[in-house]
């Protein structure tokens, strides 16, 4: 098994799914008392997010740099962003370290072309929406994408910001962003990607209106495959 390196904490509710899901597809994979080998670095939200406000990327940029390679040198042989708009730093970090960075863009890709989706409506923060580094790639890979309008992208940002990251999860806003997906879903979306880490605990994709794509569970998927290759290589597969 290999040893993934995750920057984490942005936020702690979303990190708890990773950490949780990944050792149960390990331990489910093994059996018995195998559990997988995870180096966190949980950080300090607050920090990223006065960042994120000032959007000086160039500042988020270094800051996740660091931290990614203060995993590489306690052992981590890949890394991973556990959230979807820090991803906009993925091309900082990818050039920063020597070790692989496994993107959560591209195990979205992967899902959705593996169901036969084309359309993914993309639900996350404004800038994972609006600001191109996340929708291109997917639409690179041959999936097309469809966000709502500026005002729309505002309301679910903020939810995302005031509540969900905060531990928040209302009654209010799962209605909210259902009716969301839905008008996603009149306009062309045959699948929706729930493009922040926290969404799918408020939005459960078994209870979204279309098929849906849970971010942290296809970059969890990805992270596992890629730990587990050396089961594969050993016996000779």
């Amino acid at each position: 098994m290999r040893r993934i390196g995750l920057l984490g904490g942005m936020s702690w509710h979303s990190s708890i799914e990773y950490y949780t899901k990944i050792n149960m597809a390990v331990s489910t994979r093994l059996g018995g008392h195998h559990s997988a080998q995870i180096l966190l670095d949980s950080t300090d939200f607050a920090d990223i997010r006065d960042l994120q406000i000032t959007e000086d990327w160039a500042g988020a940029d270094a800051s996740l740099s660091s931290t990614a390679q203060l995993l590489v040198d306690g052992g981590a042989e890949a890394v991973a962003i556990a959230t979807n708009l820090m991803h906009k730093c993925a091309p900082a970090i990818e050039a920063s370290v020597d070790v692989p960075l496994i993107h959560i863009v591209d195990s979205i890709a992967s899902v959705a072309k593996g169901a036969g989706h084309t359309t993914l409506a993309v639900l996350g923060t404004r800038a994972t929406m609006c600001d191109g580094f996340y929708t291109e790639r997917l639409e690179a890979q041959g999936i097309a994408t469809l966000v709502s309008d500026e005002e729309t992208c505002l309301e679910v940002d903020q939810i995302i910001f005031d509540e969900l990251t905060q531990g928040v999860f209302t009654d209010a806003s799962r209605a909210r962003y259902i009716q969301i997906m839905n008008d996603l879903k009149a306009r062309g979306a045959d699948a929706v990607a729930l493009s922040c880490t926290e969404i799918g605990l408020l939005v459960p994709p078994e209870t979204a209106p279309l098929p849906a794509i849970d971010s942290v569970d296809a970059h969890v998927a990805a992270i596992v495959e890629w730990m587990m290759a050396e089961e594969s290589v050993s016996a000779g597969v």
